[in-house]
């Protein structure tokens, strides 16, 4: 006769002695650089094994319809307990604030959206603090985390230099906007650059900081418009940017005519591309950054993979230290297949 797991503890306990069913302790190792591991030494998934997540800007709908959506479908599959926090706006400091909160709450696991290289002192006491911690989306280099995953945002500037190249013909004018002095995105600009370098009859007219805001990105691309009446194309780095660029080319009457390359692929972005207003989108994996993020944190946790005998007491992380997601190139032609989605 089969004799349940829980009466077979009990009934083991009673020979030993002992709690026989208590989980194994957690290892907690100090490593030659500083930081220190916690990780659980059992397979058994707790149900009260938190992972959190912490952001700005937490209601973006970027954020909300892929990030989080994946975050909380992996928690549902994985039978764990997932949190997400972080300010409503686009507030760093509040972001730095949330992480030091969570710290004191001891979860098992951090996965922090990498808005911005000050938050690397946090990121370090979260480490330092024994908690498994990845960055997602943007990394954050000059920090201690134990993994990121995200996109090349260099090579997301080079896409959109190389479709702007074909679909001008190698020449006419061209202008770009984003929020300005952020890592990711200044990476792309590079990209999308060097590029248009190669193309001596192409123009770089300007660069512009749209501050992640449509009516500030319509603005900036009538000026540039009214500036530059022979404008041929202008790309995009963040959500906003496509939305905007699409608005000023369509109240101009140049839609189609002033070429448009952007990020990302919301409900909004697939409808211009439909529509023939923008011509490409470079889209994130982003749904990638926070499931296999967090698969990473819950992997660390249960030591999953084992490299060594004490895989913390030799400074080795047991999952991949950075990852690459990829891109999408989404137009016109396969428009319909992410819509469908």
């Amino acid at each position: 006769m089969m004799i349940p797991k829980v009466v077979y503890c009990f009934l083991l306990a009673g020979f030993l002695g002992l709690n026989a069913c208590e989980l194994p302790p957690r290892e907690k190792t100090a490593t030659s650089e500083g930081t220190v591991l916690t990780t659980a030494t059992s397979d058994e998934v707790n149900p009260d094994e938190e992972y959190v997540m912490v952001t700005t800007a937490i209601s973006m709908p970027m954020y909300v319809n892929h990030d989080q959506s994946a975050f909380k479908r992996w928690g549902q599959k994985m039978g764990v307990k997932t949190s997400i926090l972080g300010p409503s706006e686009w507030d760093v400091p509040a972001q730095i604030e949330t992480i030091e909160q969570v710290i004191a709450t001891r979860p098992a696991g951090l996965l922090i959206n990498g808005t911005d290289p000050g938050i690397a002192l946090a990121i370090n006491q979260a480490v330092a603090a024994g908690i498994p911690t990845v960055v997602y989306d943007s990394d954050v280099p000059n920090s201690n985390r134990h993994a990121f995953l995200g996109t090349d945002w260099y090579q997301i500037g080079r896409m959109q230099g190389e479709e702007m190249v074909r679909l001008t013909n190698g020449k006419g004018k061209v202008a770009y906007m984003g929020i300005l002095g952020l890592t990711n995105m200044e990476a792309g600009f590079q990209g999308l650059l060097d590029v248009l370098k190669k193309y001596p009859k192409m123009q770089v007219v300007g660069k512009y900081d749209d501050k992640a805001n449509v009516e500030l990105a319509a603005k900036i691309t009538s000026d540039v418009l009214a500036a530059h009446p022979d404008l041929a194309g202008i790309c995009g780095f963040d959500s906003n940017s496509g939305p905007g660029m699409a608005l000023a080319v369509k109240e101009a009457g140049k839609a189609g005519k002033v070429k448009i390359t952007t990020v990302d692929w919301e409900p909004e972005h697939l409808q211009l591309v439909k529509e023939g207003v923008i011509q490409m989108l470079a889209g994130q994996k982003r749904e990638l950054f926070t499931w296999y993020g967090a698969q990473f944190l819950f992997d660390m946790v249960h030591r999953t993979n084992r490299l060594s005998a004490n895989d913390a007491a030799s400074n080795i992380t047991n999952v991949p230290t950075t990852i690459n997601t990829g891109l999408l190139r989404i137009t016109r032609e396969n428009v319909d297949q992410f819509l469908k989605k």
